[in-house]
């Protein structure tokens, strides 16, 4: 699969993650893919077990991609999950084979507010 095609697969992914069609989401993994949440120390093995923990997930979620970058077998989202209004920025590493992800990590961070030390150095960006 080329870049442009992974691309147009990811970009169709995170919008069907954000509509919550969980049948969509999951087409771009294989059936032995392999989600890591290195947070909390979970691993998840299987698309149907991947798509089942992401229906069961409680709140109500929205993501907002601020971009993708990636060639060849390794892609990175950048985005916003929203959790019952509360913003958690994200990164999704997917590692793929043959066109799908064998492999997902993803990381988790809270906004917090800038630091008083720098604020003489920063830029504040919405």
């Amino acid at each position: 699969m080329e870049s442009l095609e992974i691309r147009a697969a990811l970009e169709r992914h995170w919008a069907a993650s954000d509509a919550s069609d969980f049948p969509v989401e999951h087409e771009l993994y294989w059936h032995n893919a392999v989600l890591h949440y290195p947070q909390s120390g979970e691993l998840i093995r299987g698309r149907h077990k991947i798509q089942e923990s992401r229906r069961l997930q409680p709140s109500k979620k929205r993501f907002a991609v601020k971009q993708i970058i990636g060639d060849g077998d390794l892609w990175v989202t950048e985005f916003v999950l929203t959790y019952d209004g509360a913003p958690t920025f994200s990164v999704s590493i997917m590692e793929f084979a043959n066109g799908k992800v064998i492999r997902e990590t993803q990381y988790f961070g809270d906004p917090f507010k800038p630091a008083p030390s720098r604020a003489h150095l920063v830029e504040l960006k919405d």
